[in-house]
């Protein structure tokens, strides 16, 4: 008798997530190695399709921010109101930062993932959360 092959799954490429400010934003967004995206907000979640090409400058804006040479946290300093706190988690390392303690290199990772999420915004699918793989 045959086997039967199911496909692999797509795989987490990159999970960044963005907290906090004066909005109280959440944000989450998710890509696969595959291109697919999801975009979850604090009521809807948006899909988003990457190309190959979209793929290969994430990647590379990765490793031109050496994102695996990165320290764990970036705390910002006490008292400070109001601000953004991420999570960026790519090839298994994940990295904490905030608003005012981001170093140069995880800025430019950072604004990539925000430039993502601004495309999203003015090409919106939104897709209900009952849909969503769990």
């Amino acid at each position: 008798m045959p086997s039967i092959s199911s496909p692999t799954p797509p795989a987490v490429f990159v999970d960044y997530q963005r907290t906090g400010g004066i909005a109280g934003v959440d944000d989450r967004l998710v890509i696969f190695d595959n291109g697919l995206a999801i975009l979850s907000r604090k009521t809807v979640s948006t899909e988003i399709a990457l190309n190959k090409s979209e793929l290969e400058r994430i990647t590379g804006i990765f490793n031109e921010a050496q994102f695996s040479m990165l320290g764990k946290n970036y705390s910002a300093r006490r008292g400070t109101a109001d601000y953004f706190r991420y999570t960026i988690s790519y090839h298994g390392k994940t990295v904490n930062a905030e608003e005012s303690a981001i170093p140069p290199s995880l800025q430019t990772v950072i604004d990539e993932m925000n430039r993502i999420i601004n495309k999203a915004d003015s090409s919106k699918r939104d897709l209900p959360f009952a849909n969503l793989p769990s």
